[in-house]
């Protein structure tokens, strides 16, 4: 019982040092203004590629060409736009390059991968 007890105030004088740290020692008072907007959380656009190589595009299948003109409309509206790519994994690195490839060529460069956890 007494370990545990050693440890527990060790995890608190630890806390009671970092916590100082965590939050900013900035107090400010921000001026307002109208035209102020939180920042926009960027918009998240699903791609998928099957067993059979087959591209999707939020559920929808597509062409490859199809996609890079979706996905230049996206960067249009959103240049923020992150791709979620999510291959399986008998697809061929060489179609999962391709899918990279038109979504750059679309404008968009935030693409991340999908895997099970």
């Amino acid at each position: 019982m007494t370990p545990l007890i050693d440890v527990m105030l060790v995890l608190v004088v630890i806390f009671i040092l970092t916590a100082p740290l965590l939050a900013s020692s900035l107090r400010l008072d921000l001026p307002k203004a109208e035209t102020a907007r939180p920042q926009e959380a960027p918009q998240v656009v699903q791609v998928v590629l099957d067993q059979a190589g087959q591209v999707y595009l939020q559920d929808q299948p597509l062409a490859l060409e199809a996609l890079q003109l979706r996905l230049a409309d996206i960067a249009r509206q959103n240049a923020q736009a992150e791709v979620q790519l999510r291959a399986d994994e008998a697809v061929p690195y060489g179609r999962v390059v391709a899918v990279l490839d038109a979504a750059h060529k679309a404008g968009l460069s935030r693409i991340g991968f999908v895997a099970k956890p």
